[in-house]
């Protein structure tokens, strides 16, 4: 029997830094891969699909390189199922953490968990964020702006952390997840 999953693509590096990536070539390329209902959720590198391929690592694999053939430079893809980002929702990190002005409320999808020597919860020594929780696949970030601006730190969880990672607002992520909820 053949499971079908839905998965959201949270695509790292689209769509920044002069790397301009329009939603309609992003769902053709996904398209060009054999996958189902795929659809994009603006244009911050989130894409919707379904398929019933059941290694998530070699998917993951065949995603990234076809991007970087197609696009011409390395887009790390974070595949999350539907169910998991609504798990880590449902877990309410940022209970009782307000989003102001000033504050803002970060999800950071991992590669692989954080060092087994990173402290949780960690401050920066600036205290420009705060590391309040991580999982094996998640990091929860609290943003204290300074003059309205934040500037994500090159090594936001160390030197020795070797995988990728992709931030979504904590708003941004619940609104994510509506859209890959609804009907293709």
């Amino acid at each position: 029997m053949t499971t079908t999953t839905t998965y959201i693509a949270f695509l790292r590096a689209v769509n920044v830094a002069g790397r301009t990536v329009k939603m309609e070539r992003l769902r053709a390329l996904f398209g060009e891969l054999g996958l189902d209902g795929v659809r994009s959720y603006i244009q911050s590198g989130n894409v919707f699909f379904t398929t019933d391929e059941p290694d998530r690592a070699a998917l993951t694999r065949r995603i990234e390189e076809h991007l970087e053939e197609a696009l011409g430079f390395p887009v790390p893809v974070l595949l999350r199922t539907v169910e998991e980002v609504g798990a880590v929702l449902a877990a309410e990190p940022f209970a009782g953490i307000e989003a102001t002005p000033d504050v803002r409320l970060v999800v950071n999808f991992l590669t692989e968990p954080l060092p087994a020597d990173f402290p949780v919860p960690y401050t920066s020594p600036k205290g420009d964020y705060e590391v309040i929780g991580a999982d094996a696949g998640t990091a929860y970030v609290v943003v204290h702006l300074r003059d309205g601006r934040w500037t994500a730190p090159a090594n936001l969880f160390g030197k020795s952390y070797r995988g990728s990672a992709t931030a979504r607002f904590l708003h941004t992520t619940v609104k994510i997840l509506a859209a890959a909820r609804k009907p293709s």
